[in-house]
């Protein structure tokens, strides 16, 4: 387990024996952490944009002890067989969780605008890490399915009383062509926050699956 101060201190480390400067954006138990959302995590997730990015980052944090560890008994078989899992690292019972562009068929937009925060570490080089707006941490944590994910987007809506539902279906939707089940397990999530959600955001999920139908049983017929 790892606190704020803890993890501020650990990003400066990696900083100081980067060989190359580079950015990332933050997600999960990190980005909760940096929006105040939480006080400690266990994981620490990243993407970044590229394999060589995540390359100069591994071997920064395996030159601070980090040695790569199985994703069994973290993630269930369907994403650990997923192409768009993380490679794994662990010190203890530290562990970062490290992301190409892609989580779990989830494609992140190192383009997108929408950042809510950013961190720069300057040490040797520079470690930039940037935050999303808190829909996407709701849905990346949906995605990711983890034990405590749940737990963790509870706690975004407890403290943020206003989450743009509409913002996390129109992500979904769009990634669905990259990852079959994100929608599935979107629902399913949202229906453990039944109480938090409007029903025409249910209703907004239940036309798109009437409609999916539709349009397979025509292609069968076809």
């Amino acid at each position: 387990m790892i606190d704020v101060k803890e993890q501020e201190e650990l990003f400066q480390l990696i900083s100081d024996v980067l060989e190359e400067d580079i950015s990332c954006i933050a997600i999960g138990g990190t980005a909760m952490m940096f929006s105040g959302y939480k006080a400690t995590t266990k994981d620490i997730d990243l993407v970044f944009k590229n394999a060589q990015d995540r390359d100069i980052f591994v071997k920064a944090i395996y030159d601070l002890g980090y040695r790569q560890k199985t994703l069994k008994g973290i993630y269930d078989e369907k994403r650990i067989e997923h192409p768009g899992k993380p490679t794994m690292f662990t010190r203890g019972d530290e562990r970062f969780d490290l992301f190409v562009v892609d989580i779990f068929g989830f494609q992140l937009d190192f383009s997108d605008k929408n950042i809510v925060q950013k961190q720069v570490f300057s040490g040797k080089k520079k470690l930039t890490l940037v935050v999303l707006p808190k829909e996407y941490l709701i849905l990346l944590k949906s995605v990711t399915s983890r034990p405590k994910d749940f737990e963790d987007i509870v706690t975004i809506i407890n403290l943020e009383k206003e989450v743009d539902w509409d913002v996390i279906i129109d992500a979904a939707f769009r990634q669905e062509k990259n990852n079959s089940w994100i929608v599935l397990d979107l629902e399913e999530t949202m229906l453990k926050l039944k109480k938090f959600i409007p029903q025409k955001i249910f209703d907004r999920i239940y036309r798109k699956d009437k409609t999916k139908d539709k349009a397979e049983k025509r292609k069968k017929q076809s």
